[in-house]
């Protein structure tokens, strides 16, 4: 009998791989956006020039045309439509294939991103009605979905591949509530002309989806173009992420597509040749949908790079007594983290309850009360997307630290309020799926006669 073997990571050498392995979960992404966001703010507390490096000028120049910008607005208004791209992307996948098919599977997640919205910008104008910050409702009302999934496998219940389907699905019509807040509430100055022409591409675009026509370089022109459009219109360009990630199709692999592989690959295996090795490649991609390789390629660097990124030019602020004094008795910070801890747990908890008790809609039948109002209380981590707002709704840099601040502050109450529900209630009555157990028949069970 041969005994086995127990080696260490290290001494196997496989350090390198398992540490791929934990960047390619989502545990990684969130774990990067927690470093991004220490650097910031070790970077302007510690070190110096955060905000002189971040307004340094970037120019873009064809001839006598040029597009300038500091690199922050590069990084937000620029390089995040990838990031919109990716939530579009993802919406249409789930709205198509996965958990947003169906009015009783999107009722629940849909009720409770309402509730979500709702009750955390209302506690956020009972503390600002009236006040200089009273626009900046926006920040309180979203969810990161990146760092939600990722605290969710550190902190979650044993089981949490149920309630996170569940979230996922919470998030996204949460981003489609933050994405229109953004377009309807934070665009000041509308100039129509552009915005005509981004209308007009756009309408291009879902011809050529209805057409069945996909070449990828087409649609980045047509998709560049749009997004100089819209920034010169004055409407936010994140808007043109998700309305591109919403036009790429998204399908289940079709059976015909599937036997094109399989006499593309027993022609290969017949004859190796390179013309036949690239059919078969050819045919093997084309039964993939292009909303789904789109989505392999652009992930990794929208979670791993961007969003990164950005959190790295947003998250920056001065820690030192006079601002944070300045902030421990502001309504906006306030406002903030009430929003976000006290705000999406009521609001979300109350949204499922409404939806499990009117039967319109459900959830999955492992989970337990003590799981979703866990996951509620985690839905408060508001961090991308609220940053994101910040950077919209205000101007004056003493609101914009104090609402950086409440951003930090709340988002890291409700991820501990998230991990207290877990470990004192997530696990009471919860249970896991049975796997490889046999399917028993409908009740009654009789023998056989």
């Amino acid at each position: 009998m041969i005994e086995p073997v127990t080696t260490t990571l290290a001494e196997r050498g496989d350090l390198s791989r398992a540490a791929r392995a934990f960047l390619r979960t989502e545990s990684g992404s969130a774990v990067l956006l927690l470093v991004a966001a220490v650097v910031a703010l070790l970077w302007v507390n510690l070190g110096g020039g955060y905000e002189e490096f971040w307004h340094t000028e970037l120019s873009l120049r064809i001839g006598d045309t040029a597009l300038t910008e500091d690199l922050r607005h590069w990084v937000n208004d620029g390089l995040m439509v990838l990031f919109f791209f990716s939530v579009g992307l993802e919406m249409s996948r789930e709205a198509v294939l996965g958990e947003l098919r169906g009015a009783r599977a999107i009722a629940a997640p849909a009720l409770a991103a309402l509730g979500g919205l709702v009750v955390p910008a209302l506690l956020f104008l009972a503390f600002n009605a009236g006040g200089p910050a009273a626009g900046a409702w926006g920040i309180a009302i979203s969810t990161d979905t990146a760092v939600v999934i990722g605290v969710l496998a550190l902190v979650g219940p044993r089981c949490p591949d149920q309630l996170r389907v569940f979230l996922l699905a919470l998030a996204i019509v949460d981003d489609i509530g933050a994405v229109a807040a953004i377009a309807f509430f934070y665009t000041d100055d509308v100039r129509i002309t552009p915005l005509l022409l981004a209308a007009a591409l756009f309408l291009a675009l879902l011809g050529l989806r209805y057409a069945q026509f996909w070449r990828t370089p087409i649609y980045v022109v047509i998709g560049l173009v749009m997004w100089l459009a819209v920034l010169e219109s004055g409407v936010h360009p994140s808007v043109v992420g998700v309305a591109l990630g919403l036009l790429v199709n998204a399908y289940a692999p079709r059976q015909v597509d599937m036997d094109q592989v399989a006499v593309q690959g027993r022609s290969f295996l017949v004859d190796p040749s390179p013309q036949r090795a690239l059919a078969a490649q050819a045919a093997a991609v084309e039964a993939v949908s292009p909303n789904e390789r789109l989505q392999l390629r652009i992930q990794p660097w929208s979670s791993y790079v961007i969003v990164p990124l950005f959190v790295l030019a947003n998250a920056g602020v001065p820690l030192d007594g006079a601002t944070l004094a300045a902030a421990a008795t502001s309504p906006l910070t306030w406002g903030i983290v009430v929003g976000l801890t006290v705000g999406k747990i009521v609001g979300v908890s109350a949204g499922t309850w409404v939806a499990l008790r009117t039967g319109i809609g459900r959830v999955p039948d492992t989970l337990r009360w003590g799981q979703l109002i866990g996951g509620a209380g985690l839905a408060g981590i508001g961090f991308t997307v609220a940053l994101f707002v910040t950077d919209l709704a205000l101007d004056d840099d003493v609101l914009v630290n104090q609402a950086k601040i409440g951003i930090l502050a709340g988002s890291l109450l409700a991820g501990l309020t998230g991990w207290a529900i877990f470990r004192f209630a997530g696990e009471r009555g919860g249970q896991c799926a049975p796997t490889g157990l046999p399917v028993l028949p409908p009740r009654p069970w009789r023998p056989p006669s």
